[in-house]
Formats: structure tokens, sequence, C-alpha cells
């Protein structure tokens, strides 16, 4: 698929249009940072945004999302698809949506998520400002981006737009697009090249190199003491982490006692309850009842555990997670290259 250019003052133009044949969500400004939400005008979108609050994961697997209406012996599904285009993602996020994409297909697929993946088109944008705590530069480059069905790159004058896929290439009608030219698309190339060694933070080792060493570290029950010494156990980074995707399910009864909602919820494994289940007797079992315990579970999902699976860590180095730490002991690059020191 070639290379198209859009001329600046056309961009806007061409987001109007889109949002004329589907809903669009992309980033804007929320007092002084940015979200991903659904865009009342073109001038609204803020491609320039370092990071997002929460993660485009929220269009597919909402926070709080209804799964069964329930009345009586009858019961009724949830899923609604709408026709979204969502606009300005970064690659790191395409990378956690790729991973959710696959954890959410394996096994018994879910299609409380698929739906509303599948009637989504996904157009990822280059980063123009650098969040003060991402280390993208640095972790799983051996994987790269590829659930999104197009990408601009803004260059002088205005963007270079790269169609992935039908979906993708099928947009360039709803804007004053031209072929690229050499010039253009070197200038996007080298644009793209260059901001991957922009990172503030930094792993120092590879990625096999750190699952071995994460995973070795398991039975050092004082390392994971003091590491997670200070955690309040609020589940922040799990909250605003683009890769997780536990969840809790409850049903809500209305006052009828016989209909209701079944609702699952984003649920967080660093929290005290977590791993907390039901005995006889109104008893109950913690099997991650101490603080080090919850604080190595969530590192060995990240950098050990699901490697094999997804070819890569379930983190994308987006620094969300440190930047939403209260007590700043979540940042990823300084636990790993603290553990790396430790078993050098």
């Amino acid at each position: 698929m070639t290379p198209k250019f859009i001329r600046e003052q056309d961009f806007k133009s061409f987001v109007t249009h889109l949002m004329a044949v589907a809903r669009v969500v992309g980033p804007v400004a929320k007092r002084g940072k940015f979200v991903f939400a659904r865009l009342s005008s073109s001038d609204e979108l803020r491609l320039d945004y370092d990071v997002t609050i929460l993660p485009p994961k929220k269009l597919f697997f909402p926070p709080a999302q209804d799964l069964v209406r329930f009345e009586g012996g009858s019961f009724s599904g949830c899923i609604n698809p709408v026709d979204t285009i969502l606009l300005g993602v970064h690659f790191y996020d395409v990378k956690a949506i790729d991973q959710t994409d696959l954890l959410f297909r394996e096994r018994h697929a879910d299609q409380n998520y698929l739906a509303q993946r599948a009637a989504t088109t996904i157009i990822a944008s280059n980063v123009q400002n650098i969040a003060p705590r991402a280390f993208w530069g640095s972790v799983g480059s051996e994987v790269q981006p590829k659930g999104h069905d197009a990408f601009v790159t803004r260059i002088q004058g205005g963007y270079v737009y790269e169609a992935r896929t039908p979906k993708g290439e099928q947009l360039v009608a709803s804007g004053s697009f031209q072929e690229a030219t050499a010039p253009q698309i070197e200038m996007a190339r080298t644009a793209d090249q260059k901001v991957m060694s922009e990172c503030p933070e930094r792993l120092k080792h590879s990625s096999s190199e750190i699952a071995v060493k994460v995973r070795g570290a398991f039975k050092n029950k004082p390392l994971w003491e003091e590491l997670a010494h200070d955690c309040f156990s609020c589940g922040s980074c799990n909250t605003v982490c683009p890769t997780c995707y536990c969840f809790d399910i409850q049903d809500t009864w209305n006052v009828d006692q016989g209909s209701g909602m079944r609702t699952r919820y984003w649920d967080a494994c660093l929290t005290e309850e977590f791993a907390a289940v039901t005995l006889a007797a109104g008893a109950f079992e913690n099997f991650r009842d101490e603080r080090g315990d919850r604080f190595r579970h969530r590192f060995m999902r990240k950098a050990s555990y699901l490697n094999d699976t997804l070819g890569s860590p379930a983190c994308v180095g987006c620094g969300r997670c440190s930047q939403a730490c209260t007590a700043d002991i979540a940042d990823p690059v300084n636990v790993i290259n603290r553990i790396m020191e430790a078993y050098s």
C-alpha cells in the first residue's frame, strides 16, 4: 500500500469527515493531562500528547462492562459493538492491544471484548512528545506492533499516512491525500526511528535475560519485602496498565429480587483482597496476604510468566504505572534493574 501525504491544514477536515461516518475516539486534553475520549470536534484532537491517563484498551474492555441482563428465568447478552475509529494510538499501546487481543482470543474467546475490537479501526500515530517515565525504547523490541490499520507520522508541513490493512486504505477517500514523495517517506522513517532512543528511562538488559533472572528471584523473600515496603496496595499500577486484563464479576439485583445485571469490573492483583477466596463456615484464605507476595506476582507476570505466550514481556514501557504510583515504587525500570544487579 502506497504511503500518502496530507497537508497539515487538510488534516482537521479529514478528521471531521471521519466523524461523519463513525464514532471517532482520540487523545484529548483533560486538566493538564490526556485521555482517550470521543471527539466532538476535530479541534479537540491532540496528537502531540505524551501519554494518556488510561490506555485505549478501555474501549474494548471497559472498567465496568455489563455482560448479562436477567429477569426470572430468561437472560440476554449485552454485546453491542459501535463502529469506531480509534485515532492517535502510540505504537506501545498498539503492542498492548495486540497482547490483549491474543489473551482474549485464546481458549474460550471473549466475545464481549472481541465484538467491539472487530468494529474498531485503529489509526496509530507517531510519538511527538515523550512521557517523563517512559521506557518503551528498551522493552520488547523483538516484537513490532501489528494490530493497527494505518499509521500517521507528523513531518514538516503535514502527515505521512501509511495504510496497513484494507480498512486503513478505505479511509484515504475521506481526506485530501496525495502520494507521498520519497523525501517525505524518509522524513517519516527518520522521525519514527529517532524517537526510539529518546526515552528518559531504559532497561539495561534484554527481555530474555530479564525473564530468567526475575523468575530466579522468586524465592528471595527479603528482596521482595524490601521492594514492596512502601506499597499502599492501592492497585493504581494495575488500573493504568495497558496489558492488565484481570477482572471480577458481580451480580446486581434489582429491588424486585427477580431481575438484575451481571457486570465485570477491572481487578488489581496489588490489592489486599485480590487473592482472597471464601471457605466453609464464613472463613476465607488469602493466597497472597503479604505485600511482598503481591508485588512479586505483578513483576513475575510482567517480566517472565507470559513471555512465551506473548513473544515478549507483558509490559510495553508506557510508564503509566510509574506515574500513577503514590509511593513511587512501581517503576519497572528501577525494580528490574535492581533485580538484575542483585543477580549479576
